[in-house]
């Protein structure tokens, strides 16, 4: 109920009764609640006016679909017309990780062998494994995360 919590309720109906008094708060609620039903009503007779005034073509036109997110949600993600799950679903991002990996520390990788698990099947890096020794007279390996 608006991020409101039973102690901040307590405080508003005492705050309330404080100010208005014992004896005008209950014609302050019902003149409030008569407001907002008056406002409600309003409002749904603007959005009937607006859709008899849109024509019979726009008879499932919610208001709702006006904001932005729920239009992309409604529109986009649920409805594949454009075959973007296909497109999701097509990418295999660990082979091609582990491909620019391979470029970066100078490893031939052999494209129609798969990627070589990292830790027996678990799909992380086994960040234990010590690195091998450089050669006598090379350089160390780059490493992208020290610079």
């Amino acid at each position: 109920m608006l991020d409101i919590g039973p102690l901040e309720l307590v405080a508003l109906v005492v705050l309330a009764v404080l100010i208005f008094g014992p004896d005008k708060l209950p014609k302050m609620i019902q003149d409030v609640s008569r407001t907002l039903r008056k406002i409600r009503q309003f409002s749904e007779n603007a959005k009937e006016d607006i859709r008899s005034e849109l024509g019979p073509e726009f008879k499932d036109f919610e208001f709702e679909d006006l904001n932005p997110k729920t239009f992309v949600r409604k529109h986009v993600l649920e409805k594949d017309e454009l075959g973007l799950k296909d497109i999701r679903n097509g990418f295999d991002f660990k082979s091609e990780m582990a491909e620019v990996t391979d470029a970066v520390h100078g490893r031939n990788a052999d494209p129609a062998a798969p990627a070589p698990s990292p830790a027996a099947g678990s799909g992380t890096p086994d960040l234990l494994k010590k690195r091998e020794n450089p050669q006598s007279g090379g350089h160390p390996p780059f490493d992208a995360d020290a610079t």
